[in-house]
């Protein structure tokens, strides 16, 4: 895995659930739900400055975490029945959550085309469910079944070309999955938790909106960024990536193991 991922992947898990029932899960809600939810956000957005020729392109990662719920049963003959724990050769199962990872993405954008016209991409992941079953020396003991909610979305890019070799690209992510109301549990099912863009330049750069040159300073201050911070990633000095996320970091942030 490369530095880039490691550090979008560190992320990414900064900001999973703990509690399936937390209203103030960091991530892009179904728009229905968060419409209701004051404060709950469904769409982000992020815009950044890049120094660039119209030919230049670029590639946008969309990543994000999907809950997945997770039952056990016991088996007892032919049949499976749900189960409050099961053990099986010394290793525990119980019921509970997890988080799956979801990527949507697209390569070799040019500048000069977005800033005709933007890019949209589908987000979607089908609803399914699966079971792994257990077995021990008798044979089948059980099952870990899981299954997740079907999400749409989209996530659109386009760019402004504010000068020579300088363009405003934006991305902006939205959660367009249906919700019929229920429990806030459920539409957490169908959040896109600690939603997170990484986007990628060929042949350009970006430009720090942290500690921008002294000349692109008010274009920096003008960016628009809801819900989402971006920063410089990879090596120092580096800047041919930015990580945009709903948490706070500074430009080319550090593993915590990292030396």
């Amino acid at each position: 895995m490369d530095r880039v991922r490691q550090i979008a992947q560190a992320v990414l898990y900064e900001c999973r659930p703990r509690l399936l029932d937390d209203r103030h899960l960091r991530g892009l809600h179904p728009e229905p739900y968060a419409r209701g939810q004051a404060g709950l956000p469904s769409l982000m957005q992020t815009q950044r400055l890049v120094e660039a020729a119209p030919s230049d392109t670029v590639d946008v990662h969309v990543r994000f975490l999907h809950l997945v719920s997770r039952e056990v049963a016991r088996a007892r003959g032919d049949e499976l029945e749900p189960a409050a724990e099961l053990t099986v050769d010394g290793t525990r199962y119980v019921p509970g959550t997890e988080a799956r990872e979801r990527e949507a993405a697209v390569s070799g954008l040019a500048l000069a085309d977005l800033a005709g016209a933007a890019y949209t991409m589908s987000v979607d992941v089908p609803g399914d469910q699966e079971a792994v079953w257990l077995i021990d020396a008798r044979g089948r003991a059980g099952a870990v079944l899981r299954c997740w909610e079907t999400l749409h979305g989209w996530a659109e890019t386009r760019a402004v070309r504010l000068r020579d070799r300088l363009f405003r690209l934006t991305v902006t992510v939205a959660n367009t999955t249906c919700w019929e109301g229920g429990e806030p549990a459920e539409a957490l099912k169908r959040t896109f938790v600690s939603a997170q863009s990484v986007v990628r330049t060929h042949g350009g750069r970006f430009v720090s909106l942290l500690n921008p040159p002294a000349e692109l300073r008010p274009l920096a201050a003008g960016c628009r960024n809801i819900g989402t911070w971006p920063v410089l990633v990879g090596e120092v000095g580096e800047r041919h990536t930015m990580l945009s996320a709903p948490i706070i970091l500074r430009d080319h942030p550090q593993l915590s193991h990292a030396g």
